[in-house]
């Protein structure tokens, strides 16, 4: 299925001088399917809406009705938004359209172009009223006594947008608008997601998912885990974790794992990190580098408490979630 051109409504909240500062879409459609409709808005297909999107005397009509509907505020504006390929991000209605379609399971981490995002989206105060730009914070702190700053960032939680399906999140702040959540997904107060990234299946998530990293179905990543990204750094590997796998509490991993692997806790694994290949008898094999590795099933990694020296091993454990944790209606 092509998923563009798509087209999509939405309201944005304005600054004191009439900027953007994010676009929450009611209504995301293709020419197979609605892909979202939060129910404000009834009847609305993509056909009808790209007509009026070619007709600006109709369009003008259909928007004053609309904001009538929603009963738009003095700074917030009514988008009508259309993107007809998946070409570099330009403004903040690609942007957040894009992140909606994450968010939503549309599609996954890794397979859609968010080039130009950082760049498209205003660094933005969130606050308990809603989006303020940072420049306006004092004048909203004289009119509003119960007026309190959650962060300042581009990106938004993403539950304030979007709440998936069979998802539990302990602490929303640490997940981004952009993320992807697989039902059965479970996230603990440490875990964190970035946006393009997340679990592909129920996981167990109390560590760090980094940009681009995707989980595998029945995963447990440890407390204070970390998975490397690609955003800076320098590193431009991306890192996925198979399925039935588990990152122990204070690992870290810079490099893709396969099915059933198990990386000790307190062990930080990078692509250049020397590692002694070990057979069922505990024998050294060879030397290589972690990235070497990449990708492979069935793997031990653990550093010898008495040489201290990193060592893979084949792992014949395997890895059973509690089934309790992850049914999350």
């Amino acid at each position: 299925m092509n998923l563009f051109p798509i087209i999509a409504i939405g309201v944005s909240n304005l600054n004191s001088t009439g900027e953007m500062l994010d676009v929450r879409y009611h209504v995301i459609t293709n020419q197979n399917a609605e892909l979202l409709n939060t129910s404000i808005i009834a009847n609305v297909k993509y056909s009808s809406l790209k007509k009026l999107m070619e007709r600006s005397d109709e369009s003008g009509d259909f928007k004053r009705d609309l904001s009538e509907k929603l009963s738009l505020k003095s700074n917030q504006k009514l988008i009508l938004h259309l993107i007809d390929s998946d070409k570099s991000i330009k403004n903040i209605c690609d942007a957040y359209l894009k992140l909606y379609l994450l968010s939503l399971r549309v599609v996954k981490p890794n397979n859609i172009n968010l080039d130009g995002i950082f760049s498209a989206l205003p660094n933005v105060a969130w606050t308990n009223l809603g989006p303020v730009d940072p420049k306006d914070i004092e004048t909203f702190r004289s009119k509003n006594v119960d007026f309190s700053v959650r962060s300042v960032d581009k990106f938004p939680c993403m539950t304030d947008y979007v709440i998936p399906s069979g998802v539990r999140i302990a602490d929303s702040s640490r997940v981004r608008l952009g993320a992807y959540l697989s039902e059965g997904t479970t996230v603990m107060h440490e875990g964190f997601i970035n946006f393009n990234a997340g679990t592909l299946g129920a996981t167990m998530i109390e560590g760090r998912i980094s940009a681009g990293v995707v989980v595998g179905k029945n995963s447990d990543l440890g407390g204070g885990c970390s998975t490397m990204g690609t955003l800076s750094g320098g590193n431009d590997i991306k890192i996925s974790i198979g399925e039935d796998c588990l990152l122990g509490a204070n690992s870290g991993l810079g490099i893709p794992l396969g099915n059933r692997c198990i990386v000790e806790a307190g062990l930080y694994l990078t692509g250049g990190s020397k590692v002694e290949v070990m057979d069922s008898d505990n024998n050294i094999i060879e030397i290589v580098k972690a990235s070497d590795l990449s990708g492979q099933d069935d793997l031990l990694f653990i550093r010898n408490s008495l040489s201290g020296s990193i060592q893979c091993k084949p792992n014949l454990k395997s890895i059973v979630l509690n089934e309790t944790l992850h049914s999350n209606d």
